[in-house]
């Protein structure tokens, strides 16, 4: 039996992290970048990677997963409301990625230090602490 949006809406608020107010979309903004950019370091050294650069070994078709990933979190911050000169610049770092991790070795070493994904939350946390200050998180 299928539920109603106001059904599913009142479970999606319930379980954290599930909802549209912008502290969910910013721990699933977080959590993504994280999955994709800082998940794992290189064995005998600090340098952090992720699925991006794991998957983006795959020819063409692993640098499409990734940017339909990155395009995710674009749509979260359109969602949010953001502006769209950032939305225009989000979409250019998911672009960026995208073209020059599809070059076969170079956008292999590229996906390591382009970290699209943290540049794009870096903008949506800025966006957030302006506009939401209660989604803020001390850290430290």
């Amino acid at each position: 039996m299928p539920i109603s949006q106001e059904q599913f809406a009142q479970i999606a608020k319930d379980i954290p992290g599930m909802g549209n107010d912008p502290q969910a979309v910013r721990m699933r903004a977080e959590a993504l970048e994280k999955l994709l950019e800082r998940a794992f370091h290189i064995p005998g050294t600090k340098i952090p990677f992720g699925l991006d650069s794991i998957i983006g070994l795959v020819p063409v078709l692993g640098d499409l997963i990734t940017a339909a990933m990155g395009a995710y979190m674009v749509w979260e911050a359109r969602n949010l409301g953001m502006a769209k000169w950032q939305l225009i610049r989000m979409t250019a770092n998911v672009g960026i990625d995208t073209a020059i991790g599809a070059i076969p070795i170079v956008g292999d070493a590229f996906d390591l230090v382009w970290r699209s994904n943290t540049k794009n939350l870096r903008i949506i946390k800025k966006h957030l602490d302006k506009h939401h200050p209660g989604t803020r998180i001390i850290e430290g």
